[in-house]
């Protein structure tokens, strides 16, 4: 029977039932490479709530209170500007990445394949045994051994996801407030408690059964592999021009035969199930895993290593080795600029941030023959983990500012100030109806930032 390209996912069968993924564990420079890497993302990931600098967690998103802190520093709802440019700069971070590198984060920093290949899919191979084992069990009776090895196997997956997903919420509410509802009464936190729970099982579920068919269905990144990547991406590819025809390894057989021995290697590996010699497919999420079981049969059967490497369709057409090509520079060159204008979005922020707003309904008043007087309110954010007093100054303009009240505007740590002020101006250097005003802040003699209002005078 002529075999046909299929045009089903691998992870369905043809009566479009799961098709249960039983793939081998990987052994190479690569997978030693991802799991050297692995590593330290795991230790980052789970010691990152604990980690504090300048007073606040290392990383906090909670989006009940719009309160997010990256690298100590935190952001409120009125900086929502910034994540707003820096979200469409990392969207278009990623299209320039995948046109130039493919998905080689997928296969090396996407916390779905990190989990998933070094961390469950490890305890199934040592609950359970490699993948002719897992096999066989899934296929036996409900004997002893069975329910001894899936009973371990699912209990350890569920008290993995249960330290996983309380990992998560600690980036989102705090490790402090995580521990309160770990350690306080049950009748105080059932929310809490509840919230523990549904996170744990929406993560086991994922990564005891659904399994890679997060990047294969849920996932919209390999699906936009077909409009971002061109024939210069650089992806894990089969060196078809080597390769074929392909034949079974025969010693001191001279067949005129390419160096595929069609050994199946690099299929038994795949955690998703494709045959990497059918060229790019939206399930392939760059692991290498085919490279490594490709290089070791190579090196059994004395040939060139690489059959299977990082490469781009040109370059395997045109036999040409993996460069950093004028292309690849520019995109290149293109990131990094991104980065560092999102880093210095990010840099430049003023420990205050605030607005003034002239007092509604009300126009100028008059104080005595030679000025005019206009009433404000400000509203500050303080975003840092001290008390700031504050002084108001009037810059590029003579006039003078009087606060009503108390002579200093106090913003407590991490928390909102107001206050309420003149601002008196000479005639004289009143020229138009409305003349812009900048008014400084100043907390002692050291200047913390500059806010913009106008100023509402007689006209003329």
């Amino acid at each position: 029977m002529e075999e046909t390209f299929r045009d089903s996912i691998a992870t369905v069968d043809r009566q479009g039932k799961r098709s249960w993924i039983f793939s081998q564990q990987p052994k190479g420079k690569f997978y030693n490479a991802r799991s050297v890497l692995s590593f330290l993302y795991f230790l980052a990931f789970f010691a990152g709530p604990f980690i504090q600098l300048n007073g606040r967690p290392l990383f906090l998103f909670n989006v009940v209170e719009g309160k997010f802190i990256l690298f100590g520093a935190i952001f409120w709802p009125q900086d929502f500007f910034i994540f707003g440019l820096a979200m469409v700069a990392f969207i278009l971070f990623i299209v320039l990445f995948t046109m130039a590198f493919g998905r080689l984060f997928c296969g090396w920093a996407c916390p779905q394949t990190i989990f998933m290949e070094m961390l469950f899919r490890r305890i199934e191979y040592w609950v359970e045994g490699d993948a002719a084992a897992q096999k066989m069990l899934r296929q036996a009776p409900w004997n002893t051994d069975k329910i001894i090895k899936k009973t371990s196997k699912h209990i350890l997956f569920y008290l993995l996801s249960f330290l996983i997903a309380n990992t998560f919420l600690a980036y989102i509410i705090g490790i402090k407030s995580l521990t309160a509802i770990i350690t306080g009464p049950v009748a105080e936190h059932t929310g809490g408690l509840a919230t523990m729970v549904i996170f744990a099982g929406v993560f086991y579920s994922v990564f005891a059964f659904f399994r890679e068919q997060v990047c294969t269905i849920v996932c919209p990144y390999g699906r936009l592999q077909g409009v971002l990547l061109d024939r210069d991406s650089v992806v894990v590819a089969y060196d078809y021009t080597r390769g074929e025809p392909r034949g079974h390894f025969k010693k001191n057989a001279d067949n005129n035969l390419g160096d595929c021995i069609d050994c199946n290697q690099c299929v038994k590996v795949c955690p998703t199930g494709i045959d990497i010699r059918n060229g790019t497919q939206l399930e392939c999420v760059n692991c290498t895993a085919c490279i490594d079981a490709c290089n070791f049969m190579m090196e059994k059967t004395g040939r060139p290593l690489d059959l299977i490497r990082y490469a781009s369709e040109n370059g395997i057409a045109n036999k040409q080795p993996l460069r950093f090509t004028p292309r690849l520079k520019i995109y290149t060159s293109i990131l990094v600029i991104l980065l560092t204008a999102i880093t210095w979005m990010l840099a430049s922020r003023k420990p205050v941030s605030g607005t003034i707003i002239r007092t509604a309904g009300m126009l100028y008043q008059e104080r005595g023959v030679d000025s005019i007087s206009n009433l404000y309110r400000i509203k500050l954010v303080n975003k840092t983990t001290a008390d700031i007093p504050l002084t108001l100054r009037l810059e590029d303009i003579s006039g003078k500012i009087e606060l009503l009240g108390h002579p200093q505007i106090l913003v407590k740590e991490e928390d909102q100030g107001e206050g309420i002020f003149f601002v008196i101006l000479p005639r004289t250097a009143i020229s138009k109806r409305k003349t812009p005003l900048r008014i400084s802040l100043y907390e002692g003699d050291k200047k913390t930032g500059t806010l913009n209002t106008t100023f509402l005078g007689p006209a003329r």
